[in-house]
């Protein structure tokens, strides 16, 4: 991502981030870490979740890594169970793994999928400066949006259904998780 000041232009490198499936730890490109206090390799990709403490608002964060269509699906569970969730964010991703790691490669593009309601493309103005900064090369730039384009048209051929899409893609577990 490049952010223009008084000095110039600075340029970062992507994110990334890396789950250690054995000691159960999500490393940021950051330099931080977190404790996982769910972390589950399934058949359709990775099912992580852990808490946030420093969020007043959400009590953990949900994320699923998916290969096969290049997504990582992500929502947070509200502290007060009466608080209103805010939408499931669909975020184009690069996803490398083995048997104990999982990479993946932010691609700066997503949807944001309200319940029952039209999904959004999101986080544009990150992506356009990456791109313009040369941190997301034209092949990754492509992906990224071939891959929201793609979930965008199929979210639409089932009614905005973020758990019809899930079953399409062949994955039958409950969305948000319980």
């Amino acid at each position: 991502m490049t952010t223009l000041g008084a000095v110039g232009a600075v340029t970062t490198p992507q994110l990334v981030d890396v789950v250690d499936t054995i000691s159960g730890v999500r490393a940021y490109s950051s330099g931080g870490t977190r404790t996982l206090s769910s972390c589950h390799v399934e058949r359709w990709g990775l099912r992580i979740e852990h808490p946030t403490p420093e969020d007043p608002f959400s009590d953990s964060e949900v994320t699923w890594l998916m290969p096969e269509p290049g997504l990582r699906l992500t929502t947070y569970r509200a502290r007060s169970r009466h608080s209103r969730s805010g939408p499931s964010i669909l975020s184009a991703v690069r996803v490398e793994h083995d048997h104990r790691h999982w990479h993946t490669t932010d691609l700066l593009l997503g949807l944001a999928v309200p319940g029952g309601a039209t999904p959004r493309i999101v986080r544009t103005e990150e992506f356009a400066a990456a791109v313009a900064g040369r941190v997301l090369l034209p092949g990754d730039a492509d992906q990224a949006l071939r891959t929201v384009h793609r979930a965008l048209e199929e979210l639409s051929n089932v009614n905005h259904n973020l758990t019809s899409w899930l079953t399409w893609h062949g994955i039958y577990d409950s969305w948000p998780p319980l």
